[in-house]
């Protein structure tokens, strides 16, 4: 996961979303652009993505990171939580860390 505080998501209006964060931002492995899905049910936002990882060093192939999620939508702001899943290379589950609690913000042309 990025050491800093913003990400970015687009989601599209056919249930498709992207995510990125500089490729920088993580100093042993470089993330790719996240991918998903959401939907909405009921007053929420669910959905999940997958974002591949590569070792900085080899260039091989490392693992990938699996984020499900759920977001309750207020005006232009948004808070949630979310499940993260990180796979390594052999598709062993490495971590499971705790679901945190985030908030965000929409996007708006001034």
């Amino acid at each position: 996961m990025a050491p800093f505080p913003y990400h970015m998501y687009v989601f599209n209006a056919d249930g498709t979303m992207q995510q990125a964060n500089p490729d920088a931002g993580d100093p042993h492995s470089s993330d790719s652009d996240g991918k998903g899905v959401w939907e909405v049910r009921e007053d929420r936002v669910v959905g999940r993505w997958v974002e591949i990882t590569a070792d900085r060093v080899t260039h091989k192939y490392s693992g990938r990171t699996e984020i499900s999620f759920e977001i309750r939508v207020s005006g232009d702001s948004l808070t949630g939580t979310e499940t993260v899943k990180l796979y390594d290379a052999d598709e062993k589950l490495t971590e499971l860390p705790a679901g945190p609690a985030f908030q965000g913000k929409r996007v708006t042309v001034p």
